[in-house]
């Protein structure tokens, strides 16, 4: 997906990258090379006729009147088709001084001058230096300077700031055209007889390319929205401290993000990839330029861990555009009535208000809009008042709200929510893992319904659940994905034995279970049989919509607590800073599914990469809290969650999320879904 999410943001970019491509912008690149003066003066004529470096400027200076995100939008749109030129350091020159025009831009006392080798006016920070002087440098498609000498000046904060925040929405564009490439090419290429997109390694170097373009757009996006206009009176200190946190996690994730993924389009596109000829080094060359202008990703990843230390966290709003005016008042009051009640009676009042599962249909939610959805969880939120976690109910449920018959839902439903009957999930089984389809456990016609026999495995809260959703074939003959049928399960029938299963924890969180000869009378069946497998994937139409959020996961809040209280090294910090980015990042894709949702668009590929780049965060950052404690780890006695050695909580915690990238579908068989779903590679 790209940087924008309104419509009209969505509009301005697709129209800009079409006009950008009609300039032939990758031909005066190559027809440039070589030549220190070059100034692309046809492309930049039409640039300027466009009035694209200026989008962010008043009207009454003669600009756009758009916001800072809209001019990242811009520049996504026209970095994803290499437009040549000045055209950064001409946005962010326009930003600062608030009237457009061609700027070099010295960003770093002492450093170069972005497009300074294209501009008619320098912003400098050193003093007594002579007329910057044009460089060919990495990056073809465009001419910074250097300048001859003088005194480097003081550092301009404001200006790091615009300057890292454009520079990010280019870096998007980059990895966008990359990602789009490689896929294309995976597509068509054959070898062996089969076109390349099928083989998994390509699959997952492309998936692995998709979650590191959705990080870059996501951080990009983030850095651009929370911008502080440059002539704006900022409301105390907060804005800018905002702005600030989410530039930092731009700088440490935009730029080698987009590197990463030129190279991947590199590899992907093998020995053509390698040749002059093919545009792919042009984008790398923008990328590794990007980086080097910006600077460290460990200085921003350093301030991440101060700022994280001195209790500061992204919090985005999100602008329901007035659309909660009408209903607010009538939630607040409701939430207000139900926290004034006994923490024992607050559930039963939510799931009678429709307020448990509003997105749900009524009488058991209210249908509610996305609108509604947020608000609700806003108020609850500000109320102090937490929903309790239907777990294993929260999919049994939707599927009889979905499929199953009346009776069914009278049975189950209401009790479900009011949290009397518990579920389990019988899917898993020894032989199958994530391959569903192959499942053993078989389901015998008798009189009255039917008689499943088999082994299930992975069951959590098994040893203690009322009820089980379970997939059993019931047609041995029928294709893998036909014969499977959708049964409801009394976990106290006779024939069930339930056999704690030890994990690397040292506890029993998981279960097998073996079916030997359980009956299963015809009204437990849900839909018809042979539905299993569709009835297995199924989601209310209606989803769920998250109030937005950027808080921390529970590992990176550790690491910071670490940092706080602990002397760590600089790489220490570094490290820490980092997690604090991806954190932040994992979120914003959370909130960027949020906002698509609210704009009535289903979600795009946000939510498909949230879940691996959300495994790597917390593995990561568990691993990284345990590292960070040095030696203590080889004296330490009992493991468990609730020790009160917090390194044994730690180091269980690290060893538990390990499951992450196991449970619901593995990591790899994840990225070849995205890879086929998302990126439209074949089978």
């Amino acid at each position: 997906m790209s940087l924008g999410i309104s419509d009209d943001q969505v509009e301005l970019a697709d129209s800009l990258r079409k006009w950008a491509a009609s300039l032939g912008p990758v031909e005066a690149v190559r027809a440039a090379e070589g030549d220190t003066a070059a100034r692309f003066a046809e492309v930049w004529a039409a640039v300027e006729e466009m009035g694209v470096a200026s989008i962010a400027v008043p009207e009454s200076a003669g600009g756009g009147g758009g916001t800072v995100l809209d001019q990242a939008v811009a520049l996504e749109a026209c970095a994803h088709e290499l437009v040549p030129g000045g055209l950064l350091g001409a946005a962010v020159g326009s930003l600062l001084t608030g009237r457009p025009g061609r700027y070099g831009v010295q960003v770093h006392p002492g450093g170069a001058v972005w497009d300074g080798g294209t501009a008619d006016e320098q912003l400098l920070l050193d003093t007594g230096a002579g007329d910057p002087v044009a460089e060919p440098g990495a990056d073809l498609s465009t001419r910074h300077a250097r300048l001859p000498g003088g005194e480097a000046g003081e550092a301009d904060e404001r200006r790091r700031l615009v300057a890292v925040t454009l520079a990010a929405a280019e870096a998007a564009g980059v990895a966008r055209w990359c990602l789009e490439t490689a896929v294309d090419y995976a597509k068509v290429r054959e070898q062996f007889g089969q076109k390349i997109g099928a083989f998994q390694a390509i699959k997952h170097l492309c998936a692995e390319m998709l979650e590191t373009a959705e990080s870059v757009t996501a951080a990009a996006w983030d850095a651009a929205a929370a911008a502080v206009p440059v002539d704006a009176t900022v409301e105390g200190a907060g804005s800018l401290e905002q702005w600030a946190f989410a530039v930092d996690v731009a700088q440490a994730t935009c730029f080698d993000g987009a590197v990463e993924v030129a190279k991947g389009c590199i590899q992907v596109l093998g020995g053509i990839g390698f040749t002059w000829e093919h545009d792919a080094h042009l984008y790398l060359r923008r990328a590794i330029s990007l980086r080097a202008l910006v600077g460290s990703a460990d200085a921003a990843a350093e301030r991440l861990t101060a700022a994280a230390v001195a209790g500061v966290r992204r919090r985005v709003a999100v602008d329901l555009g007035g659309r909660d005016e009408a209903v607010r008042p009538e939630v607040r009051e409701t939430v207000e009535r139900i926290a004034a009640l006994e923490p024992d009676a607050r559930r039963a009042a939510l799931v009678d208000e429709g307020y448990l599962t509003p997105h749900w249909p009524a009488p058991y939610g209210l249908g509610a809009d996305p609108t509604l959805q947020i608000v609700i969880d806003q108020e609850l939120d500000r109320a102090g008042v937490v929903r309790p976690d239907l777990v294993i109910a929260g999919w049994a449920v939707p599927t009889i709200l979905s499929h199953g018959t009346d009776a069914q839902r009278e049975r189950f439903v209401l009790p479900s929510l009011l949290g009397e009957l518990v579920w389990c999930q019988l899917f898993s089984e020894p032989g199958s893992g994530s391959d569903l389809a192959s499942l053993r456990t078989r389901a015998v016609r008798v009189d009255g319904g039917w008689r499943l026999t088999g082994q299930k495995v992975w069951t959590s809260v098994a040893e203690r659940a009322d009820w089980a959703i379970c997939l059993a074939r019931t047609d041995p003959d029928a294709p893998q994905h036909k014969g499977i049928t959708y049964f409801l399960v009394d976990m106290r029938s006779p024939g069930i034995e339930v056999r704690p299963l030890r994990e690397i924890t040292g506890e029993a969180l998981f279960n097998e279970v073996f079916l030997d000869d359980v009956f299963v009378p015809d009204d437990c069946v849900v839909a018809e049989p042979g539905d299993g497998w569709r009835l297995a994937r199924t989601t209310l139409a209606n989803e769920r919509v998250a109030m937005a959020s950027a808080r921390l996961t529970k590992s990176v809040e550790r690491a910071v607590e670490i940092a706080a209280t602990r002397d760590l090294g600089p790489v220490e910090r570094v490290q820490v800073g980092r997690q604090v980015a991806l954190a932040t990042v994992c979120a914003l894709l959370g909130v960027r599914t949020t906002l698509r949702a609210l704009g009535g668009h289903g979600p795009g590929a946000e939510s498909s990469v949230a879940k691996l780049l959300g495994v790597r965060s917390r593995q990561d950052s568990s691993e990284l809290v345990v590292r960070l404690q040095g030696d203590a780890l080889a004296l330490l006695g009992t493991i468990t969650r609730d020790a009160d050695d917090p390194l044994a909580a730690d180091l269980w915690e690290q060893l538990n999320t390990r499951c992450l990238s196991i449970a619901g579908g593995t990591t790899q068989i994840l990225r070849n879904v995205a890879g086929e779903r998302i990126l439209g590679l074949p089978r």
